[in-house]
């Protein structure tokens, strides 16, 4: 655990019931006269930009969409987009829509000088600085990237995807209306829940955890390990969506405070070659490296067994703990529906190497894994998902 430790903050949240409306006064404060909105058509064909547009017409602002935000872009997807939103110019920037379009509106918004581009912040992502302010609005209840100061794009020449980290991409607004994710595609749900939880019990029993990041984490898992199946299965259960949407902010903050570990590293090839989604990858691969971890971490694992399990504790060793909560996580993932094997993306034995190869470049995340991973031992789990 660290003993130095610090975590970047939104400059407001605003979360609950029609929390969409606070962007009216958002803009109001900070005399926008035009407003870009970053979004997919998937949530203007939801009907999710709507609310939106009426907060920003309250305000007596314009604004203009850019609604062509590809899901897991890759870079040179994101600078085109960039490009455009640097032609238009606006005094705001709102994303609304998940973690591909709020990632790809903070790369936007240090992107309107002149002085560096995608590429160059892949290499060098100390550069970027904040050009306009950014309001984040989820339409999932995962990614957490309202929160992060994170970006993820793919690099098809490596076949990896890449996190470009500055604070300077920390939104100064989030909002969390729980209207943004009632009516959200099971399939969807699970992903990006799923990603909250590999968010939350990575960043609690990393390397880099300390006071900040656990507060988050172990408040995320609770809800998410409490919630995640009936938010997922009932259309109508809006009290475990909402718990969600919580979680998944919560992961996020874990994030900013800490870092995620091997799970994360070893999905980055899967979406990266193969194009996965990242909620899936990180899925999948969930268990199986958690159970690799648990002879360094049985402690941490059994503090969220104390913490999130709310039935008879029948556990009382920290082994016992911790291989009651990897069976948790294999039980959620398989009643989600998840696929327990790569064979559905058309992933191979004879992948294994380049797999290998990619995802041990990930060592920004895999230092920060409680158990060294080597070569074989991202090779062994890999072919575990086979």
């Amino acid at each position: 655990m660290l003993t130095s430790y610090n975590i970047k903050l939104p400059r407001a949240v605003y979360g609950g019931e029609n929390a969409i409306e606070n962007l009216t006064a958002i803009l109001k404060a900070s005399r926008a006269q035009t407003v870009a909105v970053f979004t997919s058509i998937a949530v203007e064909s939801a009907g999710l930009l709507a609310p939106v547009a009426e907060a920003i017409c309250a305000a007596g602002a314009s604004y203009y969409v850019l609604d062509d935000v590809p899901a897991e872009p890759s870079y040179t997807e994101v600078q085109r987009i960039a490009d455009q939103f640097k032609r238009k110019g606006a005094d705001i920037l709102v994303a609304c829509g998940g973690g591909s379009v709020m990632d790809t509106a903070k790369l936007a918004g240090v992107l309107l000088t002149g002085e560096y581009g995608v590429k160059e912040l892949l290499k060098e992502p100390g550069r970027a600085k904040k050009c306009v302010p950014t309001v984040m609005i989820p339409t999932t209840a995962g990614t957490g990237a309202e929160v992060t100061p994170n970006a993820i794009v793919a690099v098809p020449e490596k076949e990896l995807k890449v996190g470009i980290v500055n604070e300077h991409m920390v939104a100064d607004y989030v909002i969390l209306d729980p209207r943004m994710v009632k009516n959200l595609p099971k399939s969807i749900a699970a992903a990006t829940g799923l990603d909250a939880l590999a968010h939350c019990i990575e960043c609690f029993t990393g390397n880099k955890a300390n006071p900040f990041s656990d507060l988050y984490a172990l408040e995320g898992l609770d809800l998410i390990l409490n919630s995640i199946e009936k938010a997922c299965d009932d259309p109508n259960a809006m009290a475990e969506k909402e718990r969600m949407q919580l979680a998944a902010y919560y992961g996020g903050l874990a994030i900013t405070a800490s870092g995620t570990t091997a799970v994360h590293a070893l999905s980055y090839p899967l979406g990266g070659k193969y194009h996965i989604a990242h909620g899936v990858s990180n899925a999948i691969l969930l268990a199986p490296v958690m159970r690799f971890n648990a002879p360094n971490c049985e402690d941490r694992l059994a503090i969220i067994y104390d913490r999130c399990h709310r039935g008879e504790k029948t556990c009382q060793t920290d082994a016992e703990k911790a291989e009651w909560i990897n069976t948790r996580l294999e039980r959620i993932v398989k009643h989600l529906g998840i696929p327990e094997s790569l064979k559905a993306f058309g992933v191979s034995e004879s992948d294994l190497d380049g797999l290998v190869e990619a995802g041990m470049q990930v060592q920004r995340l895999l230092v920060n894994n409680p158990r060294p991973v080597t070569a074989e031992d991202a090779r062994a789990i890999y072919r575990q998902v086979l």
